[in-house]
């Protein structure tokens, strides 16, 4: 699985020095880490779902995830400050590498009526965001063993400066942007 590794070594590089006119290679934008958070509203109702997003994300990732708190307690939410309220994997070099081949070319394609992901969800310095509805998509998860659908929030950090650059590392490593 490290493809998508050689690729950028290969590929990549000499692409995005060519295009924004680089003069070193230390200079191109490199994917840094992919997080993966899921948030969830009901642990104050069902202290279980914590348990199984968990369990879910262990699957997907192939590591451990950590738990998040609440850090200000919210009336208008029922929430308290310190209440377990999600989950997160952060994954570097191998694993991010891993990752995001499989999210590319094995999740992606079986979202239902899939045309691409939205160019638009860039946060001005070169980090790219995209919500999945169900944890389905990962060939990891059966359908007989999830007690719920659950969505989850992927970020992929950069080391790049601008959106442009960012868009075009992501294109050239694999990610299906709309046109």
């Amino acid at each position: 699985m490290e493809k998508l590794r050689e690729q950028y070594e290969k590929e990549v590089v000499p692409a995005l020095m060519k295009k924004f006119n680089y003069k070193s290679v230390m200079q191109v934008p490199k994917l840094e880490k992919i997080v993966i958070n899921i948030g969830l509203g009901e642990t104050k109702d069902n202290p279980k779902a914590l348990d199984n997003a968990m369990n879910d994300l262990s699957i997907i990732t192939g590591q451990r995830p950590i738990v998040t708190k609440a850090k200000k307690s919210i009336a208008a939410f029922k929430l308290r400050e310190g209440a377990k309220i999600g989950c997160k994997v952060t994954l570097r070099a191998g694993k991010m590498y891993d990752f995001a081949y499989k999210f590319f070319n094995v999740a992606l394609p079986r979202v239902r009526d899939f045309r691409g992901v939205s160019g638009n969800s860039f946060d001005g310095r070169g980090n790219y965001s995209i919500g999945v509805k169900e944890q389905l998509i990962f060939p990891e998860i059966e359908y007989d063993k999830i007690d719920k659908l659950r969505g989850m929030d992927i970020i992929f950090v950069t080391t790049a400066k601008t959106d442009e650059e960012a868009k075009e590392l992501l294109t050239l490593l694999g990610m299906p942007f709309r046109v």
